[in-house]
């Protein structure tokens, strides 16, 4: 009986140490996969006025990591979504959100014309809704990505009933959306931060007039 526990609890110290170790290794892995995140950023940022509009103008620069590169080529669309808030500050309450302003770029690979295909809404571009979006074709990935990494003259907010004596900033923010990915993708890279492509940043309202 005594030779039957002690090697039940060497087994059980044998198992413990096992688990140790894959969990060692599992935490060494996420380490390195955060090390070596992609980093995304945003290299040019300019609001202007043109008439009672506020436009916006930026570019994010960002490597496509090469897991998300292989996915598109197996024809798994990737969505992008760049999101503009527009903020009035009070000295004596939390500052009150005005506008918010979203632009969803779906980028598919089309292998029999071997060419890029980007739509882009103003939300969540569904299969029914992808005729009534804009669509751009490129024969290259890199000029597909470039379209999406290039914000031009986009419109995030109306001014016409805003009293711009009051201090307002901008929170402006550009992601690669995981959660509109196919539901097998959201689970397989649940934790992996090779997918994760985010930059943002927040600047007082600060406007020029249109050129």
């Amino acid at each position: 009986m005594t030779a039957f526990i002690t090697h039940c609890l060497k087994s059980a110290r044998l198992d413990l140490v096992r688990l140790l170790l894959c969990a060692c290794v599992a935490w060494s892995y996420g380490t390195a996969a955060r090390a070596e995140a992609p980093v995304a950023e945003i290299s040019a940022f300019h609001l202007e006025r043109d008439g009672e509009a506020i436009m916006l103008a930026a570019n994010v620069r960002f490597e496509l990591p090469a897991v998300v590169q292989d996915a598109l080529f197996k024809g798994v669309p990737m969505v992008f979504v760049a999101e503009a808030d527009v903020f009035r500050e009070r000295w004596y309450w939390t500052n009150k959100r005005i506008f918010n302003t979203e632009r969803h770029m779906r980028l598919a690979y089309q292998p029999l014309t071997r060419r890029w295909r980007l739509n882009v809404a103003s939300g969540l571009i569904t299969q029914a809704g992808l005729a009534l979006s804009l669509n751009q074709t490129f024969d290259s990935l890199s000029d597909a990505l470039a379209a999406v990494q290039r914000l031009s003259r986009w419109k995030i907010a109306d001014i016409s009933d805003q009293d711009l004596e009051q201090r307002h900033y901008v929170e402006f923010r550009f992601r690669l959306d995981m959660s509109q990915l196919p539901r097998p993708f959201q689970i397989g890279t649940l934790g992996q931060t090779d997918w994760t492509i985010a930059a943002s940043l927040s600047q007082p309202l600060t406007l020029d007039s249109a050129k």
